[in-house]
């Protein structure tokens, strides 16, 4: 299947609204927010510290009296720049980002948006990470995919189990602190995958501009399964 034909067979899974977050968050909730390098605002702002960029973010949901503020999927971030995780083996800096992030509040509840099975899990610790993560497989129509969940509690993963089984709108988990997430404000990082390269409880969530023709492909837009 190309990558037009599985946007569209993405586009047209469900009739209804799919959620990850709390379904009872009305849509007027959802405010886009900017995190890009051409952000000017961030310019005068330390992305190196999770209170500082939580701040921001916060800021950003309070002036429009919003609950989340969503995006960043193929956006190009300075926020990685922190990080070596994101460039110590790269040719390249790796920082397209190739999920939609969800900032919300602490220990707000997670939920599958389809009848999944647990593919697997990981606390991915490394700073900057994603933290406690889980990867959800489904399959319709003869056709499977994956869904990542970035920025976990750990509690989270701790009972989980491989194969395990969530109904579409079951709870998965919650989302972790800046203690326990890689060193972010509290966010969800939700990325499709179409094939995962043997990678268990883990997948990159950034790339470099050399590997975005592939990655792009292979990780489509979650706003096709979301409609943000």
């Amino acid at each position: 299947m190309n990558s037009k034909d599985f946007s569209n067979f993405l586009k047209d899974i469900s009739s209804e609204q799919l959620h990850v977050l709390d379904k009872t968050i009305s849509r007027s909730k959802y405010i886009p927010i900017d995190l890009s390098e051409t952000k000017e605002e961030l310019n005068n702002i330390d992305v190196s510290s999770a209170s500082k960029l939580g701040e921001f973010v916060n800021n950003h949901i309070k002036k429009h009296k919003a609950t989340v503020a969503y995006g960043g999927y193929l956006e190009v971030r300075n926020i990685y720049k922190r990080s070596q995780h994101f460039n110590k083996q790269a040719q390249e800096e790796r920082n397209i980002h190739l999920g939609v992030d969800l900032w919300c509040k602490e220990e707000t509840r997670i939920y599958a948006p389809l009848k999944s099975t647990v593919h697997s899990f990981k606390n991915n610790t490394n700073f900057g990470d994603y933290g406690p993560a889980i990867i959800l497989e489904h399959s319709f129509n003869d056709v499977v995919f994956y869904t990542l969940y970035g920025h976990l509690s750990l509690e989270s993963i701790q009972d989980l189990k491989v194969g395990q089984t969530f109904k579409k709108g079951e709870q998965i988990g919650t989302l972790g602190n800046e203690l326990v997430n890689g060193n972010y404000p509290p966010h969800l990082h939700f990325q499709i995958i179409r094939d995962l390269q043997g990678n268990i409880g883990d997948y990159p969530g950034v790339c470099s501009k050399n590997d975005l023709s592939f990655f792009k492909d292979n990780c489509p837009n979650p706003s096709l399964l979301l409609n943000l």
